[in-house]
């Protein structure tokens, strides 16, 4: 949950009121995105919250959670670190998240979960910053999947009828649930994803090949809270804190291009080194340019058509404008890499970014 989200207000069911976000000029550069090299499981996984099968054991941790904000705020109070692995049916995420007071109140499924303390998963399997899935789960094992066609930032929406089949989960308290009376060790998630339901998010391969990566992010909400009559309550006017893998730089979680990058491996645990994005800054700068096209057009109610309207020229790697209907397209030319031809990357005024093959 986020402070976009935190604005957004259920009208009726599934349907989401969208409200504005602070400018990109103000946020500063953004933390480069986390990476992380997921194996095949070598044995089979029983899902049921406690980490403790032989297949974990290959599967190393993520770096501990930060800020959604990143460096520029403190250290989160309590520990949450995650670890990912891959079979030929599903992907698998778990997560430890450190809590001296567990609790949770919503059992309904597609309930709003951030009104509890939740853990959160986020995946664009293609990068496209378009069609990608979030599933919230709380210490309850209730969960919320729903499906966003574009970020809030360009409209959304989202999709909260939207389901994941043969979503599995299980969650163990390492203390006791919704008892104020004693102190908790913490909580532990696991989820299995088939690669069925993700097969429609994107069109890369499902399962992932060897070497494939996708853009992933994790967030936990944490709430503070009081005990009254015995029971836990947020402390009123209070907001909550958002914890993530991969730092987004600002308090929006829909901001697919700044997630993790999850790069799926068939070779023995710790054999496969993980291998930067090379198209990274040709993404980054596209990006930079469709932040520079909303605020010129606010100044001037028009996209600008040349780089050099946007204060960006001489940007490295240049990048081509035109008009495309009412939007327009950005592109980059990237130069041929061992294994692949040229590339060019585009952008559109709802930030969706895609590739295709450099044609003569």
């Amino acid at each position: 949950m986020t402070a976009l989200r935190r604005l957004l207000r259920l009208a009726a069911p599934g349907i989401f009121l969208a409200l504005p976000v602070s400018p990109a000029a103000a946020e500063g550069p953004p933390a480069p995105p986390r990476g992380y090299v997921c194996v095949k499981a070598a044995k089979p996984i029983v899902l049921d919250g406690r980490l403790d099968d032989e297949a974990w054991q290959d599967a190393p941790w993520t770096d501990d959670f930060v800020d959604i904000e990143g460096d520029r705020k403190p250290r989160p109070r309590f520990r949450t670190r995650a670890k990912m692995l891959w079979d030929d049916r599903a992907f698998y995420i778990a997560a430890e998240l450190t809590e001296p007071h567990v609790w949770g109140t919503l059992k309904a499924h597609d309930s709003v979960i951030f009104q509890d303390n939740d853990f959160e998963i986020f995946l664009d399997p293609d990068g496209d910053n378009h069609e990608y899935g979030e599933i919230e789960i709380n210490a309850l094992n209730t969960e919320w999947d729903l499906l966003l066609k574009k970020p809030y930032r360009d409209g959304g929406p989202a999709l909260n009828e939207w389901e994941v089949p043969g979503l599995k989960s299980a969650v163990k308290v390492l203390g006791t649930l919704n008892d104020p009376s004693d102190i908790d060790t913490s909580w532990t998630v696991e989820v299995a994803i088939p690669w069925a339901a993700l097969a429609g998010l994107s069109r890369v391969a499902t399962p992932p090949r060897d070497g494939d990566q996708w853009r992933v992010n994790f967030s936990r909400v944490e709430w503070e809270h009081t005990v009254i009559d015995g029971g836990y309550r947020k402390v009123p006017d209070r907001r909550e804190d958002n914890w993530v893998w991969s730092p987004q730089g600002v308090i929006d979680m829909h901001r697919p291009e700044r997630w993790g990058y999850v790069q799926f491996s068939t070779e023995a645990p710790g054999k496969a080194a993980f291998r930067p994005d090379p198209s990274a800054p040709a993404r980054d700068a596209l990006m930079a340019i469709y932040h520079a096209q909303k605020s010129h057009r606010e100044r001037t109610g028009k996209w600008a058509t040349t780089a050099k309207d946007l204060g960006l020229e001489g940007a490295t790697p240049p990048a081509e404008i035109r008009p495309v209907g009412d939007g327009y397209e950005a592109a980059i030319r990237l130069e041929p890499r061992e294994g692949r031809s040229a590339e060019v990357w585009t952008i559109r005024e709802d930030s969706k970014l895609a590739m295709r093959p450099d044609r003569p």
